[in-house]
């Protein structure tokens, strides 16, 4: 498997578990735990975001 595969299936899966954080915010009915999910969901999002986008080649990292 290429790097550039490898790097697309770690955002892929990144982006599964922020899917599955969503949901399980959705029915949390404590209000904390709810935004404690939330928060969680929208940085595995962030970061797939932009592994995937390393993975492309479009975004380099900084040294």
């Amino acid at each position: 498997m290429s790097p550039a595969d490898e790097a697309r299936q770690r955002a892929q899966q990144m982006r599964d578990k922020a899917r599955e954080l969503n949901d399980a915010a959705e029915h949390a009915t404590d209000p904390k735990e709810r935004q404690r999910l939330q928060q969680k969901a929208r940085r595995l999002q962030e970061q797939s975001e932009q592994q995937s986008g390393m993975g492309s080649g479009d975004i380099h990292p900084s040294l």
